[in-house]
């Protein structure tokens, strides 16, 4: 899979998609980006770098979303540009496919629209990268579609991301089943550790979640095979614009990622003839 001048492999190291929730100023994603990039060079890791343009799926009407599409990829395009790590952001309509191109290197179909199809369409005829988030409501096997729907457009350079499933209300669970089930496919499996320990609306105006949760489940999702790991991450995860209690420190997440990687080795090692 290539993700503008990164090739990945899926049984190589491990992928890392990180950064903010949300582009929350002009600033603070430059810093954000540059400890990441530094961080996983380090540890000879694969980078990714995430924020959202805007949160067009928030709890409340007054929460903030971010500073828009065109604003947004803008300052995405410069972190890409100055940083020089490639860069990935949400979608949630069509047009976003378009203006993506040349801002930045993936693009992500959020959860809530893994089904659409005209989206996963322009996705896909965008050029661009694409992950796909399985949704809250999906089955593991019924992920082939939007895979089918992507691929139909002649892009290849697509993966998919475990997010947990919908257990009652307000609450998520994640099947590790999930992992080698979607690999089956053929495209790269990345396991999102902070978004399936979130608590949708648990919080009433906004959602809740528990950060603690989230490098047990990375773990558990790397000794089951996943190729990546999506995290958001924060300097200061309780002052954060936007999923605050699921966002694992970022003075946290370089040791986080070093358990990764001895879990994945581990897991190699037993599996090798």
């Amino acid at each position: 899979m290539r993700i503008g001048n990164l090739d990945f492999v899926a049984g190589g190291p491990l992928l890392v998609m990180a950064g903010p929730c949300v582009l929350e100023d002009e600033r603070s994603p430059f810093d954000i980006a540059r400890r990441l990039r530094d961080e996983t060079a380090r540890l000879g890791l694969p980078f990714v770098f995430k924020a959202s343009f805007d949160k067009a799926n928030r709890t409340s009407l007054t929460a903030f979303r971010g500073p828009g599409a065109v604003e947004g990829l803008a300052l995405l395009a410069e972190i890409r540009k100055q940083v020089g790590v490639p860069v990935m952001t949400d979608v949630h309509e069509i047009e976003h496919c378009e203006l993506a191109r040349g801002q930045v290197d993936l693009i992500q179909i959020p959860a809530f629209l893994c089904r659409q199809t005209d989206l996963l369409l322009a996705a896909g005829r965008s050029g661009l990268a694409v992950n796909i988030k399985k949704g809250q409501f999906m089955a593991p096997w019924d992920m082939a579609h939007p895979l089918e729907k992507v691929r139909s457009t002649g892009n290849e350079n697509v993966c998919v991301t475990e997010r947990g499933v919908s257990f009652g209300y307000n609450t998520l669970v994640t099947d590790m089943r999930a992992i080698p089930q979607m690999a089956a496919f053929g495209a790269p499996v990345i396991f999102d550790a902070t978004h399936s320990v979130q608590m949708p609306g648990g919080a009433g105006h906004k959602s809740g979640g528990d950060r603690r949760m989230a490098p047990v489940l990375a773990k558990a999702a790397v000794a089951a095979g996943a190729h990546g790991l999506f995290a958001e991450t924060h300097p200061d995860p309780d002052k954060a614009l936007s999923d605050g209690p699921n966002m694992i420190p970022l003075k946290e997440l370089p040791a986080l990622l070093a358990v990764l990687m001895k879990v994945q080795a581990a897991v190699r090692e037993g599996a090798a003839p």
